[in-house]
């Protein structure tokens, strides 16, 4: 998951763990040689096209509007098409109150019109506060969650891991997250809530609770679930 700067200097360039607590608690839980966070990767402004949210202030937040507003009235002085117009005039409206295009409510067809052009704020802004930039490992775990972003965790053994995935990805595609032999010979998943983890204290005793289901391909990952994945080899 790319993460873009905009207009915050104080945070390094490049991968970040998201120390979500979580996987502290599953760490406690369940015996491994090692725990590895989820990751972000953080980007400069000149990035920020590519990547999956942006990062931002409330004193930079009018800056990072004025951007697309200047692209608008660009677009609005050359006489676009119909559709283009009013899909235009949707956005300026919202971009005016400090509304991204992302959360401009816009359809299916005025996405269509615009699709041609790359709007910074078509995607999710976090606006982060002077004491989450003081201490950012929260305000990691919050961008992550607020650009559509969930984590599924593996345990045991050689390591406990959160890998994160978009929200809404199947089980097949989660797979993938980790390796392509994984998803290619697929059988089955080894699903655990992660509150039923936490509340039978641990995998073992979840599993002799009865909480342990198997699930096909399909099935969309929830956050933080437990997961093992049966593939041929």
């Amino acid at each position: 998951m790319k993460l873009a700067l905009f207009g915050i200097p104080n945070i390094p360039l490049g991968k970040h763990n998201v120390k979500d607590p979580r996987l502290d608690q599953a760490n406690e839980l369940v015996e491994a040689d090692k725990k590895t966070y989820a990751q972000v990767d953080v980007v400069g402004e000149d990035n920020a096209l590519e990547a999956d949210a942006i990062l931002t202030t409330r004193e930079s937040l009018p800056d990072l509007m004025l951007k697309d507003l200047e692209m608008v009235e660009t677009r609005l002085g050359r006489n676009p098409p119909e559709a283009e117009q009013s899909a235009l005039l949707k956005i300026q409206t919202a971009l005016e109150s400090e509304r991204g295009l992302f959360t401009a409510g816009l359809s299916a067809p005025d996405l269509q019109a615009i699709a041609a052009h790359s709007f910074l704020t078509n995607k999710p802004i976090i606006v982060a506060t002077p004491e989450e930039l003081e201490a950012p490992d929260d305000l990691f775990v919050r961008a992550l969650r607020e650009s559509g972003y969930i984590s599924f965790l593996t345990v045991g053994g050689k390591e406990n891991r959160a890998w994160p995935i978009r929200k809404g990805a199947t089980a097949w595609e989660a797979a993938g997250s980790i390796h392509t032999d994984l998803q290619k010979g697929f059988i089955r998943a080894e699903i655990i809530g992660f509150d039923d983890v936490i509340q039978a204290g641990g995998e073992t005793e979840a599993k002799r609770a009865g909480k342990q289901r198997l699930e096909t391909k399909t099935y969309v990952v929830q956050d933080y679930d437990l997961t093992h994945f049966r593939f041929n080899k």
